[in-house]
């Protein structure tokens, strides 16, 4: 490829290609570095909801052929990769990582494990299931 078209990946519409921007994959090059399934993944990890088909498409554009025709057995195994990533670092969504920034903060006591002690920020006051008869006068954090 020459001249404009280097910047274009093959098989990927508008849609992904902003996708793929977002999470740094910008070029041909980007993606054969990375490959199909770490670049599904990012595009995945970054929030959006790509289809099957963008991992086929990636898959493709580095085979240099339609995403349609990839023969079923490689199909199958970009599913098993990506699932095998995903199990090896799940996904989590927006309120399990809130969720989780907000237990691993609210203990002040020195609990360093954070594992056994889920009333300690209850008794710390910073806990947002707050006995309902201890924070009365502490002023609009009753959200």
């Amino acid at each position: 490829m020459t001249g404009k078209d280097d910047n274009k990946i093959r098989n990927v519409g508008p849609k992904s290609a902003a996708w793929l921007r977002q999470v740094g994959v910008r070029t041909q090059a980007d993606l054969e570095r990375l490959g199909p399934v770490d670049a599904f993944m990012k595009v995945k990890r970054a929030g959006f909801r790509p289809s099957l088909n963008l991992l086929y498409a990636l898959a493709g554009a580095i085979e240099n052929c339609h995403w349609a025709d990839l023969p079923e057995e490689r199909k199958t195994a970009l599913v098993t990769a990506a699932e095998s990533a995903e199990a090896a670092n799940p996904i989590k969504t927006r309120w399990q990582k809130q969720v989780e920034r907000s237990e691993r903060g609210a203990p002040d006591s020195g609990a360093k494990d954070g594992h056994e002690r889920h009333q300690e920020p209850e008794a710390a006051g910073g806990g947002f299931l707050e006995d309902p008869e201890a924070g009365h006068g502490s002023g609009g954090h009753e959200d």
